[in-house]
């Protein structure tokens, strides 16, 4: 019989298309799972509405529902994604990899705010970073530049 939690543990496993460093869950698009009989509903949140990963994400997500031997119901939510969904599993995982995770329950920033922000390299942990890009490989993320190892890293807006 399928259960919530082993549903939650099988989306656990999936790694975002755009960062395998994380897990869809890890970085909180998945927001709800309910389980009714042999039929499992997700819904999910990409990070940005325009997000070219949601088919994958998708297929994934139904692909591990299915081995579950359950029949998998996959929907958009109507509420947007937001940096603080990200969980403290998925921070760490984040910097690890080189990112610059967002501080959990920030504010939206502008781009003033971006270009002022004191963010730790994810390499060094100096805090001589600044920002070089405004917009990253996706438009949840910039590139900043850190001088004291001399390294590029990204950033996840706080969204």
């Amino acid at each position: 019989m399928v259960t919530v939690e082993r549903v939650w543990e099988a989306l656990g496993e999936i790694p975002d298309p755009e960062i395998p460093a994380v897990s869809l869950v890890d970085l909180g698009v998945v927001r709800a799972v309910t389980v009714e009989g042999a039929r499992v509903r997700v819904e999910f949140t990409p990070t940005f509405l325009g997000c070219p990963a949601v088919d994958v994400m998708r297929e994934q997500m139904a692909e591990r529902i299915n081995e579950l031997g359950a029949e998998a119901e996959i929907d958009l939510a109507a509420e947007g994604w937001s940096s603080d969904r990200i969980t403290p599993e998925g921070r760490r995982k984040l910097e690890e990899s080189g990112f610059a995770p967002p501080a959990p329950g920030a504010a939206p920033t502008t781009l003033l705010q971006l270009q002022e922000i004191v963010s730790r390299c994810p390499y060094c942990g100096s805090e001589d970073t600044r920002l070089e890009n405004l917009f990253g490989p996706t438009p949840c993320r910039s590139i900043r530049y850190c001088a004291s190892c001399r390294q590029p890293f990204e950033q996840f807006k706080t969204i």
